[in-house]
């Protein structure tokens, strides 16, 4: 039974080591540092609103055999188009912000140099060479146990900082204001728990499964293993807020711009409550965490851009998923060595963009798997259809908001 269990996990925990990234070692840390918990609820809240257009990733895949790119193709052509213009887009940013909190993890803990671009091209290089011979198998089986580290470390931090911390707090709610306030929430909310593009990637990695182990999953199974994912991501979205909360707000401190500066002390953050003998451990399963953050998304974008390429394009035109891979290193390097001055700036930009795609994706996943290309006794219930609607709203109206307060 645990074999089976362990076997049936996958794609699940593959979207929780891709969204566990930037969201929450960076933009979680954050809120929790500049606003307390004031914060929760729009945590809360953006997991509740965004939960049933991540389920349709899986539910599709499974109900159908089929991507969500192939249904998107099934809505009509200029849909697809249109995610593959967006994803072309955004692809190189995504990728550089992750790749970037990678590198500064990774020059605090080894040294080596203090250049950044050369250890964001080290470890995309890495990780296309193990992407290059472990395939998506090593990948799936990495993530299980990679997930779990990071779990068991950030719930000794939190346990430890509660007993440590001697100020009290409070679970007064807060609404930011101002221009400054508003891009943080909005960038919080973008990449929180994921961008919503990532249920494409969590039906590509279904799909892909399915065939590495010959045996098709059940729709239900499928949910499961991704209610699974997403859970584990909410729980440790509210430890990280909580860490920020209890070590940073109020301290007088404030998270560093500049990647270096910032992983020490997002490292300090938990070796100041677990111990300074801990910090080649806690550092690196933040390390490892972001690294699984960023050999995720560079797996998944090019599969996206492959298989949506394949969809769009003549058959002798071959962008494969190689090709891709290394126009997404190229550019992403390139995005490096002239834009490197403000890390936090990246990271925001790229998780502005991902909230201010949301509502189009909402859209899609809903029509898609709501619609003839669904089979009925796969489609959503009527309390799943009003949650995405009440969602798709939610995603509107705060992207209005943004843009009205700019």
């Amino acid at each position: 039974m645990k074999k089976s269990l362990l076997n049936l996990l996958g794609p699940g925990i593959l979207f929780a080591g891709a969204a566990i990234g930037v969201s929450h070692l960076v933009q979680s840390t954050r809120a929790g540092a500049d606003f307390g918990f004031g914060l929760l609820w729009a945590l809360l809240l953006v997991h509740v609103f965004k939960y049933p257009f991540f389920q349709f990733g899986p539910r599709y895949a499974a109900a159908t055999g089929e991507t969500l790119l192939d249904g998107y193709k099934k809505l009509g052509k200029g849909v697809l188009v249109s995610y593959y213009v967006l994803n072309f887009a955004t692809m190189f940013t995504i990728q550089a912000a992750v790749t970037i909190v990678t590198a500064s993890l990774a020059t605090n803990l080894f040294g080596f140099t203090n250049d950044l671009v050369v250890w964001s091209l080290i470890i995309m290089l890495v990780s296309m060479f193990v992407l290059l011979i472990g395939k998506y198998k090593f990948l799936d089986n990495l993530m299980k146990y990679i997930v779990a580290i990071l779990t068991v470390s950030t719930i000794i931090a939190v346990i430890i900082a509660l007993f440590k911390t001697d100020k009290g707090f409070s679970f007064q709610q807060i609404i930011p204001s101002g221009a400054a306030q508003m891009t943080f929430l909005i960038a919080f909310l973008g990449w929180m728990p994921a961008p919503l593009d990532i249920s494409i990637w969590h039906s590509l990695w279904s799909v892909k499964k399915d065939k590495a182990t010959f045996e098709k999953i059940k729709p239900k199974q499928a949910i499961f293993d991704f209610n699974i994912g997403y859970i584990g991501a909410l729980f440790l979205g509210v430890c990280f807020v909580m860490l920020g909360a209890l070590v940073m707000y109020q301290s007088g401190e404030s998270f560093s711009s500049k990647g270096t500066i910032f992983a020490s002390q997002l490292i300090k953050l938990y070796t100041e409550n677990l111990g300074g003998f801990s910090a080649i451990f806690i550092g690196a399963a933040a390390f490892t965490t972001m690294f699984s953050t960023t050999i995720t998304t560079l797996d998944a974008s090019p599969r996206a851009m492959e298989k949506s390429s394949s969809l769009l394009f003549s058959k002798k035109l071959k962008l494969n998923y190689w090709f891709w891979m290394l126009l997404l290193i190229t550019g992403t390097y390139c995005i490096l060595h002239f834009f490197l001055n403000d890390m936090v700036f990246l990271v925001r930009i790229a998780t502005v963009l991902s909230f201010l795609t949301a509502p189009f994706y909402a859209i899609l996943n809903y029509i898609l798997i709501t619609g003839k290309h669904t089979p009925k006794k796969h489609r959503p219930s009527i309390e799943l259809r009003v949650l995405s609607i009440v969602g798709i709203v939610f995603l509107i109206g705060f992207s209005i908001w943004f843009l009205l307060s700019l």
